[in-house]
């Protein structure tokens, strides 16, 4: 993907400027239309986008019409939290450079649709500080940073490594794209390699240095902190099961939930009671994580390759789509944007 700022348009005017979007018309609706940004403030920058991720969690919610009550909700939208591209105009108070190869995590770019997470188009109009820069040779695997981040803030959502408290997860529940990287960060930052859940078998594959193993064949429950990423809303009492007794002087046995759940969760608390659980939420990553990941990757501890499985261009978006919800080979699909500013 290249990054020649000898290629420049010209500032947006009040009325912005035209783009392709991806748009849920409604549940289980999508067409590719040309949208209207917004106008460039001061502020702002244009990102020409290269490249969009298709979230299989919330994204598939917004599909299915089964996202729970959430700020913004409602149809018609643009999805798409996962966008690498380039900058390609900037605002008058912006001390960024034309070119700059950037990660997006969303956008309000288009005031006459609603934006959940508003990143699957091929123009964003963003204030500077959400443009992350990051190597242009990471390509379409820049998309991945999100995702990254969110692991590592899945590690240390409320606890520091030097807290005499900090358990780093001994079990993951799904080996998703993000189960696969939270697998990662954990080896990266020298902790412990943890067992992996994984109950579909075409996902099994693909472990590093790490092993993946079918829940119904482990039968240890001396776990200390399992984190799950399944976006199981019956998870709870499998996972209590499997979890040590708490020992005098010791911190508790901890459930992490870093899915996104349609349904309410529940649990029968008598074992929670026995075993004194601590559950928490881990929700989304803050810049710390995202600067900690870029870090990791710079310094090629962290590895972010073989998680992109498939790539579609924007005009079969449709498919595109459907196959990130429905085969399982399918770890991340990318869309491709760039034919649309040729």
């Amino acid at each position: 993907m290249s990054t020649d700022s000898t290629q420049t348009v010209s500032v947006p005017a009040a009325s912005g400027c035209d783009a392709r979007a991806v748009v849920f018309d409604a549940p289980g609706q999508l067409s590719v239309q040309t949208v209207r940004t917004a106008e460039l403030a001061p502020g702002d920058l244009l990102v020409d986008v290269h490249a969009s991720g298709i979230s299989t969690g919330t994204e598939r919610l917004l599909w299915n019409g089964e996202m729970p009550d959430f700020p913004g909700m409602g149809y018609p939208l643009i999805p798409g939290y996962e966008a690498v591209g380039e900058i390609k105009a900037v605002g008058s108070a912006c001390d960024r450079q034309l070119g700059e190869f950037v990660f997006v995590g969303g956008s309000q770019s288009f005031p006459t649709m609603r934006s959940l997470f508003g990143g699957a188009a091929s123009r964003l109009v963003v204030p500077q500080q959400k443009a992350v820069p990051i190597d242009a040779s990471l390509g379409t695997n820049g998309l991945l940073l999100a995702l990254a981040a969110t692991a590592h803030h899945i590690l240390f959502t409320d606890q520091h490594p030097d807290s005499k408290t900090f358990v780093a997860p001994d079990l993951i529940i799904g080996h998703g794209v993000l189960g696969r990287l939270l697998a990662r960060i954990c080896i990266a930052l020298d902790f412990a390699a943890p067992t992996v859940w994984e109950i579909e078998r075409v996902r099994q594959h693909g472990a590093d240095n790490y092993r993946v193993i079918d829940p119904q064949q482990d039968s240890d429950s001396t776990y200390q902190h399992i984190v799950d990423v399944s976006g199981n809303s019956d998870i709870l009492d499998t996972a209590i099961r499997h979890l040590h007794r708490r020992q005098p002087n010791s911190a508790p046995p901890q459930i992490t939930l870093a899915g996104f759940y349609k349904d309410s969760l529940s649990f029968q608390f008598a074992a929670a009671f026995m075993k004194e659980v601590r559950i928490q939420v881990a929700a989304e990553w803050h810049a710390n994580d995202m600067r900690a990941v870029s870090q990791l990757v710079k310094t090629g501890l962290l590895s972010l390759d073989g998680l992109i499985t498939h790539t579609a261009h924007v005009d079969d978006a449709a498919q595109a789509y459907k196959t990130a919800f429905s085969d399982q080979q399918c770890l991340k699909m990318a869309l491709d944007w760039r034919k649309v500013h040729e």
